[in-house]
């Protein structure tokens, strides 16, 4: 799986590139396939901002968050990602549990 992180007025340390690995690590445990995942890390006037996109067979994923300061918010994207993650993993299980409670009123 390749990686890319692009950086807005700043550069890209081992330190951070290693972080967001380590936090990008954590969605493998969904057993998908992260198609192209993109980060993109930004100076702003107030801290820092971090934009994530992941293609994955079941749907897309974005996240944004800011923080004063940058692992802060790497860390609430992944937080953010998983949510998303889990939620499209199981809308299916979700759908057939309702159509199931239609089909026994019937």
């Amino acid at each position: 799986m390749t990686l890319n992180i692009t950086s807005k007025q700043m550069d890209i340390t081992p330190a951070i590139r290693t972080h967001v690995e380590e936090r990008l690590a954590k969605l493998e445990k969904w057993h998908t396939q992260l198609i192209n995942p993109h980060f993109i890390l930004s100076k702003i006037p107030n801290g820092f901002q971090v934009d994530a996109s992941i293609g994955t067979p079941i749907g897309n994923l974005q996240a944004t968050a800011q923080s004063d300061d940058m692992y802060k918010a790497i860390n609430e994207v992944e937080e953010k990602l998983e949510k998303q993650l889990n939620k499209l993993q199981h809308k299916d299980e979700s759908r057939r549990a309702s159509e199931r409670l239609k089909d026994s009123f019937e």
